[in-house]
């Protein structure tokens, strides 16, 4: 821990992300007893989410204290961060003394272009899983996935789940189902269609033609990402 009485968690905050993958966390977090919550970035001017959220920083990559959790949310902008040298530095240098890395979405991506993947199994969006194993992770096609202490979240919503499985590591699964309680988390979705597993097959093919040239850009990234990782 950071000291005796409270736990720093740092959610790094960046350009284009999507604004799910951090506050859904964020809520379970910011609950949690005893916790300091981070929004960290390069400087304090507002960050834009890639909907058009504007979510004020809390902290620089400078005056950040040291954190018990890091913890990585995805979304577009997520591709300039895998050659971002200052952000993944910060990162790693973080995770060196960190309890826990962590990420939601393809916020392992980023993990993974740090080089903090590397022989773990992660997961991240369903669209760009198999992009894990281009820097040395194992893809797991689960919705929370614990390798040591590495924890990483599949796509967006599943931030919520990945942070309450977080909170019962740091504090006990009696304090996270009081959290859960407390937000009232009991999904029922009005479609049974929220995973490849789930979704009816030409409703699936129509989503992967519709993300297809996105998900290139993103994988021509994690391979300049991952031939860095080789130098």
């Amino acid at each position: 821990m950071s000291d005796s009485t409270s736990t720093s968690i740092g959610l790094l905050l960046f350009p284009a992300l999507t604004q799910l993958d951090l506050t859904g966390p964020y809520e379970v977090f910011a609950r949690a007893p005893n916790t300091n919550v981070h929004l960290i970035w390069k400087n304090l001017d507002r960050v834009i989410s890639d909907r058009g959220m504007a979510i004020q920083p809390t902290t620089t990559f400078e005056a950040c204290p040291k954190l018990d959790v890091i913890c990585v949310p995805g979304g577009p902008g997520q591709i300039d961060l895998m050659e971002d040298e200052e952000v993944l530095s910060f990162i790693r240098i973080q995770s060196e003394q960190a309890k826990l890395v962590t990420s939601v979405c393809t916020g392992s991506l980023v993990l993974g272009a740090a080089g903090l993947l590397e022989g773990y199994r992660a997961t991240t969006h369903w669209a760009s899983l198999e992009q894990l194993a281009l820097l040395g992770a194992e893809p797991v096609n689960e919705r929370v996935v614990r390798d040591r202490n590495r924890i990483t979240g599949a796509g967006v919503t599943s931030g919520i789940d990945f942070a309450l499985n977080v909170v019962s590591e740091m504090y006990g699964s009696d304090i996270a189902q009081n959290i859960q309680l407390h937000m009232e988390y009991d999904p029922a979705p009005p479609f049974n269609c929220g995973s490849p597993r789930t979704a009816p097959a030409e409703q699936l093919r129509k989503a992967q033609e519709q993300v297809a040239p996105f998900i290139e850009k993103r994988r021509l990234a994690t391979l300049k990402a991952a031939a860095r990782l080789k130098k």
